[in-house]
């Protein structure tokens, strides 16, 4: 978990590499099922074909679809769900609560301004890059391909903010509902990436043993 910036994605990528199991995104599994045509999937489409968001519940459905596969069985990483308490207690009727690690990105808001203000995408390859600060936002040459660097509208600082902000709410009782937790931890993540990456795999193996270790 973490704050739009934190690093969270990344480090959500590295850390099923690291461990041989499944990155579950719930944006990349909406896209998964809608084309893979499954139940829930058709679901989504005719909400999203509407113009519809796609509810907690259609959510908690895909998440628990996902658990049940053969791939999840020796674990997996969670990126973007729990997002609120009430899907962190559905989650723990989900999963053995005993093997959860909780794994909290934490980075000043004013820091994120200033990282994601230096993210760049490529129009042409599409691989995010950072830029040096004060870049101007809508030019620049991709070094791998020569498209377009340009800033994702999401990323204009004043953006950034108000999606800190809506975080900041949400976050709160979800933090909260987790604190007490043994296998909850908080971790900078405004550290170098690979320090960030060593930090979050100690902890995973300190606490995600297998049964009966």
């Amino acid at each position: 978990m973490g704050p739009p910036g934190s690093g969270k994605g990344t480090q959500a990528v590295r850390i099923a590499s690291r461990y041989a199991v499944p990155h579950i995104s719930t944006g990349d599994a909406l896209r998964a099922a809608v084309k893979a045509g499954t139940l829930i999937g058709r679901e989504v489409k005719a909400i999203m074909d509407a113009g519809g968001l796609v509810g907690d519940s259609v959510i908690t459905a895909l998440v628990r679809e996902r658990l049940a596969e053969p791939a999840a069985a020796n674990g997996c990483i969670l990126d973007g769900f729990p997002r609120t308490a009430a899907q962190a207690a559905t989650l723990d009727t989900m999963i053995d609560r005993a093997r959860l690690v909780v794994l909290h990105l934490a980075a000043a808001d004013e820091e994120i301004v200033r990282r994601l203000s230096t993210r760049r995408v490529c129009d042409a390859c599409a691989i995010t890059q950072s830029v040096s600060h004060g870049a101007d936002p809508e030019r620049g040459a991709c070094p791998y391909c020569g498209g377009n660097l340009v800033r994702r509208p999401d990323d204009h600082p004043d953006t950034v903010r108000r999606r800190l902000q809506t975080y900041a709410e949400v976050a709160a009782p979800l933090l909260a509902f987790y604190a007490d937790r043994p296998a909850f931890a908080t971790f900078d993540g405004l550290q170098a990436l690979d320090r960030v990456t060593a930090d979050l795999c100690a902890h995973i193996d300190r606490w995600a043993q297998p049964s009966g270790a």
